[in-house]
């Protein structure tokens, strides 16, 4: 499990006495507990490692906003910080899917439920979050839907 390796990474950081990778792993543990925070009282809540790497997937996607920004604010010291923090993140997460991988899921999808328009989307969408949730972004395969309902 995910939770797992995280918790292991910690006490090796600590020990190793590398303070960005401790802090950057208690940051992703805080992540972790607010999502569980939220979840509490939800009578179907999600797989542990896909709600990890949901997460995950959205602290990476956070970081790499940041890094845009200070880089055309000329703050390279706050960049490099945000990106050591962004490789310490995908260290837990897992292999991501291809871009062929994701098109031949949404053509199995697109096939199962007969979707032949943009207005089967959401069905496709809801279909491939609930398959593929932890290993695919959602954001690329949005466009990846779209173009093959078109």
């Amino acid at each position: 499990m995910i939770r797992d390796d995280i918790k292991a990474a910690l006490v090796t950081a600590m020990k190793a006495r590398d303070a960005e990778t401790t802090n950057a792993i208690r940051l992703i543990q805080a992540a972790v507990k607010n999502r569980d925070i939220e979840l509490r009282g939800n009578a179907n809540p999600p797989e542990d490692n896909v709600l990890v790497s949901e997460v995950l997937q959205k602290m990476v996607k956070q970081r790499r906003e940041s890094i845009e920004m200070y880089d055309k604010g000329g703050r390279a010291e706050l960049a490099d910080a945000e990106r050591a923090e962004v490789a310490v993140i995908e260290r837990f997460l897992p292999q991501m899917m291809s871009e062929a991988e994701t098109v031949v899921a949404i053509e199995s999808i697109k096939a199962e439920i007969g979707a032949s328009g943009v207005k089967d989307m959401g069905r496709v969408m809801a279909e491939l979050k609930a398959r593929h949730a932890g290993t695919l972004d959602m954001s690329k395969a949005s466009g990846l839907v779209k173009a093959a309902l078109a």
